[in-house]
């Protein structure tokens, strides 16, 4: 008799979700799927707004990264203006997404995922979280929420605001950084610094114990996007897309977002809210790809800052070269962090960083525009149709997660393909199954899981739909 095992919802991650784990006659995992159950709608209820208010609304998509529907709403605003932003506007958004990247990273290592590595996959659930971490490891703790309130400081510097700051705006910014506001990020990133370096350090050392999870959280081939720079460095704002495979060959590059429709794909199944991105060459499904701090670290050629590329270097020794393990999501993430800190710094020692030309002005001049952005989860793209007086007719928004959907089901198949065998599930084997999601870190909506125990149901259904095993957690 066949059955299927649900859990509902998946823990520790931001939004609502579920899995169902569908086994055959014998006991064993046939099949696995990621339903994202909650319907938001924003591309519809957009229609009919001015052009200048996108950057407000779409931010209010997520209570997580804001600023990066912020900034990718206002480069499609710089497309239907028809303007090239100062120079200080663009900077001046590289910041704050280089502080968005840092808060959003430290908010996944710290805070939703180092449960799992420091107090073990099978820990007690009630404990397994920000809560138990910290009265495990207080210092690391609070270091870990310190460097996050750096990134989200520095997004409250620029913007007045952490969360939905109305700052990024269609031609640039608002308003420079305040020198008392460099002086302030000038002055914490040595403390940001040791706190990166102290988790990258111990998780480098975990890796070792992790070569079961390292194999089967993900371990597969598939194409990686993502931006990169002009002579294909690491890049999180600008330069153009690419494409590589699991062999660290360029598949497409010097696409331009403009033509996203010609390489992009969207398909769609019955039991998912969240659209399945491919890459149109291929065909679906089998144009899956993954983006995000994994995908970038593979296919750029550098990072671009000395301390960053050190470590790049030593994440592809590991590796073994391209990283296909989506476990080392985890690994890219500090990487990413170690980066964006040099960036900031370099940033910060910019003369535009302060000046007054923040901003171009201008009408509508084209009745569309397509931009992008690297969110800290991956490739971002929204795509908006304006009337003459810049109403928008139509939206459509990749979100990041998306673009990682046809590789979240595989990961949670090939996890519980290892772990799952029978009809007593043990807690631990489930959370694995979860934290496979966890390696994306996908954002669903504008909640988080990160603290406290939230409830888990698990259901064995019959071929009958009879239910013959219920598991309640929560």
């Amino acid at each position: 008799m066949s059955k299927t095992i649900v859990i509902d919802p998946v823990t520790r991650i931001e939004g609502h979700a579920k899995i169902s784990l569908f086994l055959d006659d014998a006991g064993e995992v046939e099949d696995a799927r990621f339903h994202v159950v909650e319907y938001r709608g924003f591309e519809k209820f957009c229609e009919g707004r001015p052009m200048w208010e996108m950057s407000g609304i779409t931010a209010r998509i997520c209570g997580i990264c804001p600023v990066s529907h912020l900034l990718c709403a206002a480069k499609t605003g710089d497309k239907i203006l028809a303007v090239q932003i100062p120079p200080a506007g663009e900077k001046l958004r590289r910041l704050m997404n280089l502080a968005q990247i840092t808060q959003s990273h430290a908010l996944s290592f710290f805070h939703l995922s180092s449960p799992d590595f420091l107090l073990g996959w099978d820990s007690d659930p009630a404990k397994r979280n920000i809560f138990g971490l910290i009265a495990a490891d207080p210092d690391l703790a609070r270091s870990g929420i310190r460097l996050r309130q750096f990134g989200q400081q520095i997004i409250e510097l620029l913007g007045a605001k952490k969360i939905h700051p109305a700052w990024a705006v269609p031609g640039g910014v608002r308003y420079p950084l305040s020198e008392e506001g460099r002086q302030w990020i000038r002055d914490r990133l040595p403390e940001s610094r040791d706190t990166l370096y102290t988790a990258l350090n111990l998780f480098k050392r975990l890796l070792d114990q992790f070569d079961t999870e390292v194999k089967t959280f993900g371990d597969f081939p598939s194409l990686f996007m993502g931006l990169v720079g002009k002579n294909g460095e690491w890049e999180h704002y600008g330069g153009h897309i690419r494409f590589t495979d699991s062999e660290g060959n360029i598949v497409a590059d010097n696409l331009s977002e403009d033509n996203y429709q010609d390489f992009i794909g969207e398909s769609v199944e019955k039991w998912s809210y969240l659209k399945f991105p491919y890459y149109k060459p291929m065909g679906y499904p089998d144009g899956i790809y993954r983006v995000g701090p994994l995908a970038r670290l593979n296919i750029c050629s550098n990072f671009g800052t000395p301390e960053a590329d050190r470590e790049l270097q030593e994440f592809r020794d590991r590796a073994g070269g391209v990283a296909t393990s989506s476990f080392f999501y985890h690994y890219a993430r500090l990487i990413e962090i170690l980066g964006a800190l040099e960036r900031i710094e370099r940033l910060i020692n910019d003369p535009d960083i302060v000046s007054s030309r923040t901003r171009a002005e201008a009408g509508i001049n084209t009745l569309e525009g397509i931009g992008v952005s690297e969110a800290p989860r991956g490739t971002l793209f929204h795509h908006y149709q304006v009337d003459e007086n810049g109403l928008i007719q139509k939206v459509n928004l990749i979100i990041a997660t998306g673009n990682n959907n046809l590789a979240m089901n595989k990961t949670i198949g090939q996890i519980a393909k290892h772990y799952v065998h029978g009809n007593e599930i043990a807690e631990g084997m489930l959370n694995r199954v979860e934290a496979g999601i966890r390696c994306y870190d996908p954002c669903l909506s504008c909640s988080t899981h990160a603290a406290g125990q939230m409830p888990l149901q698990i259901e064995i259904v019959g071929a009958d739909g009879t239910i013959v095993k219920e598991i309640l957690r929560g």
